[in-house]
C-alpha cells in the first residue's frame, strides 16, 4: 500500500507541475516564450526598466518573457530584427524615445516606425536632469544661463553616443538657450559621468535612472528638471521653467511594439496585459525607485502610443535637422 500511495503522490505531484507549467499556453496564443527585444545592452536604463516590466507582465500574460539584448545603432538593430520576426504575439519591441528620433538620425533608416510595427502600448517615463561638475561656477539654471552665453568656448556638453537621450536633451538645451557648446560624445552613460566627475567635461543632460546615485550622493550640481514639474524622486530640484524657460521639457518615454501584421487579438492580449502590469503596484514602486515614473493605464494602449509617436516625430525632426548631426 505504501508502494502505491508513493506513486500516486508521485503522479499527481508530476500532473500538478503540468497544470503550473501549462497555465501560460492555455493563456496566450502558442506555449513558447515571448521573446522582449531591447535594443540596448543589459544594465542600462531601458534594459532595466523592461527586466522589472516583463517579470511582471508574464504573470498578467499569462506567457513567460524572456529578454533578448540586441544593441547597436541606436536601438535600430534591435528594431529591425522585430520588423522582420514572425507576427504571432511572441516577438515584440521594447524601445525609449530613439523610435521617434531615428527617422530624422538616419537618413536612410530601412523601415518607417509609424507604418512598420504595430503598437501596443506606452510603459514608463524617464525624467532628464540637467547637472554639471561641482567646479562650475553657477549655482542655479538662472545663474548657468548667462554663464554658458560668456563661456561658450571653454564649455563641453558630454553625452552617451549619438541619438543617446542625453545627446538628444542636449541638442535640445542647446537650441533653447541659442548658444552651441563642445559636444563630447562617450560609449555609454559610465564613461561620461566618469569625467563629468572628474572635471574633463562640464555638463550633461541625462535620464535620473543614469545620475540618481550620484545625485543623492552630492557628487553632481543639480541646475534643472527638465519636464513640466519637478521630478517626484527629486523634488528640490526645480525645472527650467520654474526658473525662466518655459518650454525646454524632454523624458525618456518607454513603449512597447510587435511586428507589422501582429493579429489584432494578439495586440489586444498584450496591451491588457501591459495596462495590468504599469498598474501593478510592484512596478510602479519600482519605477519610482529608479526615478521614473510608470504611465498610467490608459496611456498603455495602441492609440495613446501612436498618438505619441507621432507627436514625438513631428518634435525631434526639426531639432536634429536643425543641429545638422546624423548617426549614419
Amino acid at each position: 500500500m505504501k508502494r502505491v500511495a508513493k506513486t500516486i503522490a508521485a503522479a499527481l505531484a508530476v500532473s500538478a507541475m503540468g497544470v503550473a507549467s501549462g497555465v501560460y499556453a492555455q493563456e496566450f496564443p502558442g506555449s513558447k516564450p515571448v521573446s522582449a527585444v531591447v535594443p540596448f545592452a543589459a544594465g542600462g536604463p531601458t534594459d532595466k526598466l523592461a527586466r522589472e516590466l516583463t517579470r511582471i507582465m508574464s504573470k498578467h500574460l499569462g506567457a513567460t518573457i524572456v529578454i533578448e539584448n540586441l544593441g547597436g545603432a541606436g536601438g535600430t538593430i534591435g528594431a529591425k530584427k522585430v520588423l522582420q520576426a514572425k507576427n504571432d504575439g511572441h516577438t515584440v519591441l521594447i524601445h525609449h524615445i530613439g523610435m521617434a528620433t531615428a527617422p530624422a538620425l538616419y537618413r536612410n533608416l530601412g523601415f518607417d516606425p509609424l507604418k512598420d510595427f504595430e503598437m501596443v502600448g506606452e510603459i514608463a517615463d524617464v525624467p532628464m536632469i540637467l547637472v554639471g561638475n561641482k567646479q562650475l561656477p553657477p549655482n542655479s539654471f538662472k545663474d548657468l544661463v548667462p554663464y554658458i552665453k560668456a563661456n561658450a568656448s571653454k564649455l563641453s556638453m558630454a553625452n552617451a553616443g549619438l541619438g543617446s537621450a542625453s545627446h538628444l536633451c542636449g541638442l535640445l538645451f542647446q537650441s533653447a538657450i541659442q548658444t552651441e557648446l563642445t559636444t563630447v560624445p562617450y560609449k555609454g552613460t559610465a564613461p561620461a559621468l566618469t569625467d563629468i566627475l572628474g572635471g574633463q567635461v562640464n555638463l550633461i543632460c541625462d535620464q535620473t535612472t543614469n545620475i540618481a546615485g550620484q545625485l543623492k550622493a552630492g557628487a553632481l550640481k543639480p541646475y534643472a528638471a527638465m519636464q513640466a514639474r519637478r521630478v517626484e524622486a527629486f523634488k528640490d530640484i526645480p525645472t527650467a521653467g520654474e526658473q525662466g524657460m518655459p518650454g525646454v521639457e524632454v523624458k525618456i518615454w518607454h513603449a512597447m511594439y510587435a511586428p507589422k501584421g501582429t493579429p489584432k487579438p494578439v495586440i489586444d492580449k498584450l496591451s491588457a496585459a501591459l495596462q495590468k502590469a504599469v498598474a501593478d503596484p510592484a512596478f510602479r514602486a519600482k519605477m519610482a525607485e529608479l526615478g521614473a515614473e510608470a504611465v498610467p493605464a490608459q496611456r498603455a494602449t495602441p492609440d495613446s502610443l501612436r498618438t505619441l509617436l507621432t507627436a514625438e516625430i513631428n518634435k525631434w525632426t526639426p531639432v536634429i535637422k536643425k543641429a545638422g548631426v546624423y548617426a549614419d
